[in-house]
């Protein structure tokens, strides 16, 4: 019998719950992650969306940080949705002058790219690895990659409303996955199930 992997969501702010009940949908084990401690035996992390200042704060605060980045150089597979893609980040334009995010994905991150709470939107795109057509894509505030390294690869990219050019809006580097956009909102688990299929992979 396979055991189901455990994997844990950054449980300081932002879309917690909804990242634990999808990872439950697809039959992981999901643990909340809030101190240094409940980084034990995971097999993955996401760092969900909400607000990637409040997050970086919060993860000092519960001292978290230190740990979890120590994980990431590691290898620990992690998946991180709009914020969550900031704080993956080695580099990101427009932060706060006192940001730090944990680093690991080798892309510079534009914060706030497509604009503003009003200018949110959503999109059909098509990535790459992950069958079924179309997903559904929901922007709020959300990042996009403005530069990456050789070792990263694109999964997707959208030309949002307003602009003449394609935006990179989803990358994997090895164990690190990343999306601008929440799939955590819609009823659409395949970006859980990509995720998962890469923690099984790693294990």
């Amino acid at each position: 019998m396979v055991t189901a992997p455990v994997v844990g969501v950054l449980a300081l702010q932002g879309d917690v719950r909804e990242h634990l009940e999808a990872l439950t949908a697809c039959g992981a084990r999901a643990r909340a992650v809030r101190r240094p401690e409940e980084l034990e035996g995971l097999a993955g992390i996401i760092l969900p969306g909400g607000e990637s200042t409040t997050i970086d704060k919060l993860s000092r605060i519960f001292a978290v940080r230190d740990p979890l980045v120590a994980a990431l150089r590691a290898g620990l597979p992690a998946f991180g949705s709009c914020a969550g893609m900031i704080l993956l980040a080695d580099r990101v334009l427009d932060g706060t002058r006192d940001q730090q995010t944990f680093g690991g994905l080798a892309v510079t991150v534009r914060r706030n790219a497509f604009g503003r709470q009003v200018a949110s939107f959503e999109a059909d795109v098509e990535l790459a690895g992950v069958t079924g057509g179309p997903m559904h894509a929901v922007f709020i505030r959300a990042p996009w990659v403005e530069s990456m390294d050789d070792q990263v690869e694109v999964l997707g990219t959208v030309t949002p409303p307003g602009h003449d050019q394609a935006k990179i809006i989803a990358v994997r580097q090895q164990n690190l996955l990343a999306t601008s956009f929440h799939p955590e909102v819609t009823a659409d688990l395949r970006m859980h199930r990509y995720f998962l299929d890469l923690v099984r992979t790693a294990t």
